[in-house]
């Protein structure tokens, strides 16, 4: 088994869009910039994020039993920085609102998906959850990207 730097160093070099995962319950928000995130199936609709057992918004998740993943536009660098860092207020008044559904959706994002979390396995030091799409809000712009520990926007597109 490699070593986790080793890793760490192999995995940044997979260029990958920038989530935020957020949720609420019981009044509580919480919140965190997610990079394991991705669809899973389309019949039926699901993704798969991946959430630290040890970071602050893992348990919320698993009490609210659903969770909205945004997706950052190019301009959102300073909101992954937020939710990434601790001791920090993440949700800043009027820069997200609640959904019917109690999810907070922050404002600004090229998309909001609310999910219900249908399933949930154990990964490492990670917990695997899979959510059902209820809602995808979309709205236009270009998406943030991380690559190589660096936020990033898109280049030049290439023709196949």
């Amino acid at each position: 088994m490699i070593d986790e730097r080793l890793f760490r160093q192999a995995m940044s070099r997979f260029a990958s869009g920038v989530t935020v995962v957020t949720t609420a319950f019981e009044g509580q928000l919480a919140g965190l910039t997610v990079s394991s995130f991705t669809s899973l199936s389309l019949k039926p609709t699901l993704v798969l994020i991946s959430i630290g057992n040890y970071n602050e918004s893992h348990s919320v998740i698993m009490k609210a039993g659903r969770f909205a993943v945004n997706i950052l536009r190019d301009t959102q660098a300073h909101v992954s920085q937020r939710f990434a860092v601790r001791g920090v207020e993440r949700f800043v008044p009027d820069t997200y609102l609640l959904s019917e559904r109690g999810l907070p959706l922050l404002h600004g994002c090229l998309v909001n998906l609310e999910c219900q979390i249908v399933e949930q396995y154990a990964g490492g030091d990670h917990t695997i959850f899979i959510g059902e799409v209820l809602e995808a809000h979309i709205h236009s712009g270009e998406p943030l990207l991380y690559y190589r520990s660096t936020y990033a926007q898109l280049g030049n597109k290439l023709e196949p």
